[in-house]
Protein backbone atom coordinates (compact mmCIF):
# COMPACT_ATOMS: atom_id res chain seq x y z
CA UNK A 1 0.00 0.00 0.00
CA UNK A 2 2.35 2.80 1.42
CA UNK A 3 5.95 2.76 1.32
CA UNK A 4 7.91 3.37 4.73
CA UNK A 5 11.07 3.77 5.52
CA UNK A 6 12.33 3.05 9.09
CA UNK A 7 13.29 6.28 9.53
CA UNK A 8 10.03 7.96 8.37
CA UNK A 9 8.56 5.55 10.76
CA UNK A 10 11.21 6.19 13.67
CA UNK A 11 10.03 9.62 12.80
CA UNK A 12 6.60 9.28 13.45
CA UNK A 13 6.98 7.70 16.79
CA UNK A 14 9.02 10.50 18.24
CA UNK A 15 6.38 13.02 17.32
CA UNK A 16 3.68 11.06 18.74
CA UNK A 17 5.47 10.29 21.66
CA UNK A 18 6.26 13.74 22.46
CA UNK A 19 2.83 14.66 21.61
CA UNK A 20 1.21 12.18 23.77
CA UNK A 21 3.04 11.62 26.21
CA UNK A 22 4.29 8.24 27.46
CA UNK A 23 0.90 7.53 29.01
CA UNK A 24 -1.36 7.65 26.31
CA UNK A 25 1.12 6.59 24.03
CA UNK A 26 0.62 2.16 23.94
CA UNK A 27 -3.53 3.14 23.40
CA UNK A 28 -3.41 4.97 20.43
CA UNK A 29 -0.87 2.65 19.19
CA UNK A 30 -3.15 -0.09 20.01
CA UNK A 31 -5.95 2.18 18.50
CA UNK A 32 -4.23 2.84 15.21
CA UNK A 33 -3.50 -0.77 14.66
CA UNK A 34 -6.94 -1.77 15.13
CA UNK A 35 -7.89 0.78 12.71
CA UNK A 36 -4.82 -0.10 9.76
CA UNK A 37 -6.31 -3.72 10.65
CA UNK A 38 -10.05 -2.56 9.98
CA UNK A 39 -8.85 -0.53 6.69
CA UNK A 40 -6.97 -3.48 5.05
CA UNK A 41 -10.29 -5.84 6.08
CA UNK A 42 -12.71 -3.51 4.26
CA UNK A 43 -10.31 -2.92 1.19
CA UNK A 44 -9.59 -6.68 0.94
CA UNK A 45 -13.83 -7.04 1.21
CA UNK A 46 -14.01 -4.32 -1.25
CA UNK A 47 -11.89 -5.54 -3.57
CA UNK A 48 -13.66 -9.27 -3.20
CA UNK A 49 -16.94 -7.77 -3.93
CA UNK A 50 -15.06 -5.69 -6.69
CA UNK A 51 -13.89 -9.16 -8.16
CA UNK A 52 -16.75 -11.10 -7.78
CA UNK A 53 -19.02 -7.84 -10.03
CA UNK A 54 -16.42 -8.02 -12.48
CA UNK A 55 -17.17 -11.87 -12.30
CA UNK A 56 -21.06 -11.96 -12.42
CA UNK A 57 -20.55 -9.15 -15.15
CA UNK A 58 -18.67 -11.57 -17.07
CA UNK A 59 -20.66 -14.23 -16.95
CA UNK A 60 -23.66 -12.22 -17.64
CA UNK A 61 -21.74 -10.89 -20.94
CA UNK A 62 -20.31 -15.14 -21.78
CA UNK A 63 -24.43 -15.84 -21.21
CA UNK A 64 -25.64 -13.13 -23.67
CA UNK A 65 -22.99 -13.53 -26.22
CA UNK A 66 -23.93 -18.10 -26.12
CA UNK A 67 -27.92 -16.17 -26.34
CA UNK A 68 -26.87 -14.27 -29.40
CA UNK A 69 -25.09 -16.78 -31.00
CA UNK A 70 -27.96 -19.27 -30.26
CA UNK A 71 -30.35 -16.98 -32.37
CA UNK A 72 -27.66 -16.35 -35.01
CA UNK A 73 -27.41 -20.36 -35.44
CA UNK A 74 -31.34 -20.47 -35.16
CA UNK A 75 -31.49 -17.37 -38.23
CA UNK A 76 -28.57 -19.45 -39.94
CA UNK A 77 -30.74 -22.76 -40.17
CA UNK A 78 -33.53 -20.69 -40.86
CA UNK A 79 -31.87 -18.77 -44.15
CA UNK A 80 -30.01 -22.11 -44.84
CA UNK A 81 -33.64 -24.27 -45.32
CA UNK A 82 -34.86 -21.24 -47.27
CA UNK A 83 -32.16 -21.42 -49.98
CA UNK A 84 -32.29 -25.18 -50.10
CA UNK A 85 -36.39 -24.44 -50.29
CA UNK A 86 -35.62 -22.28 -53.16
CA UNK A 87 -32.94 -24.64 -54.80
CA UNK A 88 -35.27 -27.36 -54.97
CA UNK A 89 -38.70 -24.91 -56.56
CA UNK A 90 -35.33 -23.92 -59.42
CA UNK A 91 -35.11 -27.39 -59.94
CA UNK A 92 -38.49 -28.22 -60.20
CA UNK A 93 -39.18 -25.21 -62.58
CA UNK A 94 -35.81 -26.41 -64.61
CA UNK A 95 -37.66 -29.22 -64.86
CA UNK A 96 -40.64 -28.55 -65.57
CA UNK A 97 -39.43 -25.84 -68.65
CA UNK A 98 -36.76 -29.11 -70.13
CA UNK A 99 -40.35 -30.84 -70.61
CA UNK A 100 -42.20 -28.15 -71.94
CA UNK A 101 -39.40 -27.58 -74.00
CA UNK A 102 -39.31 -31.11 -75.17
CA UNK A 103 -43.22 -31.40 -75.66
CA UNK A 104 -43.18 -28.35 -77.77
CA UNK A 105 -40.02 -29.37 -80.13
CA UNK A 106 -39.80 -33.09 -80.71
CA UNK A 107 -36.69 -32.86 -81.76
CA UNK A 108 -35.56 -32.23 -78.07
CA UNK A 109 -32.31 -32.99 -76.67
CA UNK A 110 -34.20 -36.08 -75.06
CA UNK A 111 -34.77 -39.19 -77.22
CA UNK A 112 -38.65 -39.88 -77.80
CA UNK A 113 -40.07 -43.41 -76.68
CA UNK A 114 -40.33 -45.94 -79.32
CA UNK A 115 -43.16 -45.62 -81.58
CA UNK A 116 -46.16 -48.48 -81.87
CA UNK A 117 -47.49 -49.17 -85.04
CA UNK A 118 -50.97 -47.46 -84.69
CA UNK A 119 -49.32 -44.37 -83.48
CA UNK A 120 -47.26 -44.39 -86.77
CA UNK A 121 -50.25 -44.97 -88.39
CA UNK A 122 -51.95 -42.05 -87.02
CA UNK A 123 -49.20 -39.53 -87.83
CA UNK A 124 -48.95 -40.76 -91.28
CA UNK A 125 -52.63 -40.07 -91.63
CA UNK A 126 -52.66 -37.07 -90.05
CA UNK A 127 -50.23 -35.34 -92.09
CA UNK A 128 -51.92 -36.77 -95.31
CA UNK A 129 -55.19 -35.05 -94.49
CA UNK A 130 -53.16 -31.65 -93.71
CA UNK A 131 -52.80 -29.48 -96.46
CA UNK A 132 -49.54 -29.14 -98.01
CA UNK A 133 -47.91 -26.46 -96.18
CA UNK A 134 -46.40 -23.32 -97.93
CA UNK A 135 -42.92 -22.65 -98.94
CA UNK A 136 -40.95 -20.04 -96.35
CA UNK A 137 -40.55 -16.93 -98.25
CA UNK A 138 -37.00 -15.82 -98.98
CA UNK A 139 -37.17 -13.43 -95.76
CA UNK A 140 -37.38 -16.03 -93.34
CA UNK A 141 -34.97 -18.33 -95.11
CA UNK A 142 -32.39 -15.50 -94.79
CA UNK A 143 -29.85 -16.11 -91.82
CA UNK A 144 -30.00 -13.39 -89.27
CA UNK A 145 -26.49 -11.41 -87.80
CA UNK A 146 -25.03 -12.61 -85.19
CA UNK A 147 -24.36 -10.54 -82.24
CA UNK A 148 -20.88 -11.07 -81.89
CA UNK A 149 -20.06 -10.15 -85.80
CA UNK A 150 -20.73 -6.20 -86.60
CA UNK A 151 -22.25 -5.06 -89.70
CA UNK A 152 -20.42 -3.58 -92.13
CA UNK A 153 -20.64 -0.26 -92.07
CA UNK A 154 -20.52 2.38 -95.38
CA UNK A 155 -17.28 4.02 -96.12
CA UNK A 156 -17.35 7.23 -97.18
CA UNK A 157 -17.55 6.58 -101.20
CA UNK A 158 -20.29 4.42 -100.64
CA UNK A 159 -18.95 0.98 -100.77
CA UNK A 160 -19.24 -1.30 -97.60
CA UNK A 161 -16.44 -1.31 -95.70
CA UNK A 162 -15.07 -4.72 -94.35
CA UNK A 163 -14.47 -5.46 -91.07
CA UNK A 164 -10.96 -7.45 -89.86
Amino acid sequence: MFDFSFTEIALIGVVSLVVLGPEKMPGAVRTTALMIGRLKRTFTSLKTEIEKEIGADEIRRQLRNEEIMERFKETQQQIQSTVNSIADSADELRKSADLESQIASPTGAAPLPPETPSAVASTESAAQAAPHEASPSPAETRPTPSVSEPAAAPSTDGTPKSSS
